[in-house]
């Protein structure tokens, strides 16, 4: 295990500087892109408007920034068009 060994962690993260007219359809190919991560659990990724919000669980992420580079790999992977957007933690509780 990780730095938080024992320990369950959920993580929220805000991608901003998402493209108005891809941040609908990003949140769902990210939230399904991440169900194949499956050391990441209860993987949410939802569009508010403005900004992609990924939450998830696992047991090892104390930090969130294995979240954070695999959200990171994700947008890249969904978001054709490439974009100045930036991750940042939300939240992380532990749980």
């Amino acid at each position: 295990m990780g730095d938080g060994e024992g320990k369950l962690y959920q993580i929220a993260l805000c991608c901003d500087g998402v493209p108005l007219e891809t941040g609908s359809k990003a949140a769902i190919d990210i939230k399904e892109e991440l169900t194949h991560r499956p050391w990441h659990k209860n993987v949410q990724c939802e569009w508010n408007g403005g900004s992609l919000v990924l939450t998830a669980e696992n047991d090892y992420d104390a930090h969130g920034l294995a979240l954070m580079d695999e959200f990171s790999d994700a947008t890249a992977a969904c978001i054709d068009d490439g974009f100045d957007g930036g991750i940042r933690v939300l939240s992380i509780k532990e749980i």
